[in-house]
């Protein structure tokens, strides 16, 4: 085992050089399950990512499959309150709007500013997570989120109901920076595409069953009853995180064979004396813990963006995002107005979208993967079972964009069909199948795109997630506010090939990255390592 650089945490820009071994030697004086809280205390933080001088042989992480697994389903179904809270609201906007006596373009204002903080929060929560750690990040999302519930659910006015939105889209939006971050923790590249299926459960069902549940509990229990449902169901969520979720956080625990400082552990681990956390099996290994950051700092994600790289990623991601938001806002106004449905009726008409984002979690994912192992064998990189490889001379970017560019060409059609099967009214089953075509190639770009920027920013996943929700999020904003008035003013048809159009000449964007995106990555490197 090489020495793994080290960095004095007093000072940024200090450097001092420290082998694993001489922090072990120290370390041995305490018990294992103290070394944690001392590590947390101590000044020195090592760095987890390996130089090119200083190989680490280290597993990438040591939970076994099954339980890596079990942790990131965990994850996804935290994260799945945040698309739940967006979707769940859509059928009852009619019912809100009726009882304050405001029209639904006010009401769709609060889908605006819903989706303008879904955007904003991550970037602090998501710093914070980098740095201290996912366990306490998501039980402070989950007290923010609780506490914006419990209000809206008793709220009788426009400006409560304005402001409270804000609040509970910033506490539900970071648990989607949270839940990639995980799977970054625990994962490497080469199997990244696989565990997809698994984080993207969450979201995947939220938009599914979102509608289904807030159109049965607006038509039979009122609007108010749909808050109280997410009471219910967010408690029941913090309960089970706190009692069994483990940290993961790669400045926290490293390869997860560190031990976190006790308050920072599950529940379970506390009562049970067994439990690896008081009875670790393996000894720690401090050579794969990130560098710890002095402060979270949300402006990181903003940082991110400006990048040449990252930033056409996320800008195309964001015309995506906001392309299909256009279609998620309007929908239940387009089938009350076209076909007059209720609000039951409107909520199982938003399944098929959440059905073809299911399927394309699990097909795009493994196809993510499929084509990774083809790229590596093309450009003649092995590929090392938990480990975490060094894609510097590695073209990522044509690996994952070969997924990404025929999925959003398919997408672009799909927009375009939905658009004129609802302009002249076919048989509900047009807009029914076309549907389910939008949410599987729409979300399966999502996915591609949300995994690059993950790639190509490792060491901080969650601020990474951040920067792309933030970007898609305030794009979606602005499309939402205009959205129903351009339909009002060109039809839904035209609207859906603006869309299209729009799609498939801003894809040199994607092509840019793909061709030239490996070299700036490389540049960047190259500026870094200067300084």
């Amino acid at each position: 085992m090489g020495t793994a650089q080290t960095s004095i945490t007093g000072s940024p820009d200090t450097h001092n050089a420290l082998t694993s071994e001489d922090v072990l030697e120290n370390e041995n004086k305490q018990e294992p399950w103290q070394q944690g809280d001392k590590e947390r205390n101590s000044p020195v933080t090592v760095v987890s990512e390996p130089t090119k001088d200083t190989p680490s042989h280290a597993p990438y992480s040591v939970l076994p499959a099954g339980e890596k697994a079990l942790v990131i389903i965990a994850g996804s179904f935290a994260a799945l309150i945040s698309p739940l809270s967006s979707s769940i609201y859509l059928p009852a906007m009619t019912s809100i709007a009726q009882e304050m006596n405001v029209s639904v373009s006010l009401i769709n204002l609060t889908i605006t500013t819903y989706l303008i903080f879904q955007g904003l929060a991550p970037s602090f929560i998501g710093s914070f997570s980098d740095s201290r750690g996912r366990r306490p990040a998501y039980l402070i999302a989950f007290v923010i989120y609780l506490g914006a519930n419990i209000g809206l659910a008793l709220q009788d006015n426009y400006a409560a109901l304005l402001v409270l939105r804000c609040l509970q889209s910033s506490g539900s939006s970071g648990t989607i920076a949270l839940g990639s971050a995980v799977v970054a923790d625990l994962t490497t590249r080469a199997e990244r595409g696989k565990y997809i299926g698994y984080a993207g459960i969450g979201m995947a069902l939220g938009p599914s069953l979102g509608p289904v549940l807030g159109g049965l509990l607006d038509h039979f229990l009122g609007w108010r009853a749909i808050f109280w449902f997410l009471v219910i169901f967010s408690g029941i969520c913090s309960v089970i995180m706190f009692m069994v979720f483990p940290e993961t956080c790669r400045a926290v625990v490293g390869n997860g064979s560190v031990i976190p400082p006790r308050w920072n552990q599950p529940g379970w681990a506390l009562i049970v004396p067994n439990s690896r956390f008081r009875k670790p099996k393996n000894s720690p290994d401090y050579s794969t813990i990130q560098q710890l950051k002095r402060r979270p700092n949300p402006v990181t994600s903003l940082l991110i963006a400006t990048q040449k790289e990252t930033g056409l990623i996320l800008l195309y991601g964001g015309l995506v995002f906001a392309g299909y938001m256009a279609v998620l806002s309007t929908l239940t106004t387009q089938l009350t107005v076209r076909y007059g449905f209720n609000s039951i009726q409107v909520g199982l008409c938003y399944l098929p979208l959440g059905i073809g984002s299911i399927c394309s979690r699990w097909t795009v994912g493994r196809l993510l993967d499929w084509n990774f192992r083809r790229e590596a064998r093309l450009q003649g990189m092995p590929i090392e079972k938990n480990r975490q490889q060094d894609i510097e001379e590695f073209n990522i970017e044509r690996a994952r964009l070969s997924v990404t560019m025929p999925l959003m060409y398919f997408a672009a059609l799909c927009i375009l069909a939905y658009g004129w099967v609802m302009e002249f009214r076919t048989s509900l089953a047009g807009p029914i199948v076309i549907l389910f075509f939008v949410g599987l190639s729409t979300t399966g770009a999502f996915n591609t795109l949300s995994t690059l920027v993950v790639d190509i920013n490792y060491s901080s996943a969650a601020t990474a997630t951040a920067a792309n929700n933030l970007c898609r999020c305030l794009m979606g904003a602005g499309t939402t506010a205009f959205v129903a008035p351009l339909i009002d003013a060109i039809g839904i048809g035209w609207t859906g090939t603006i869309i299209a159009i729009l799609w498939v000449v801003c894809s040199p964007l994607l092509w840019a990255v793909r061709f030239w995106g490996h070299g700036w990555r490389k540049q960047q490197a190259n500026k870094r390592d200067k300084k």
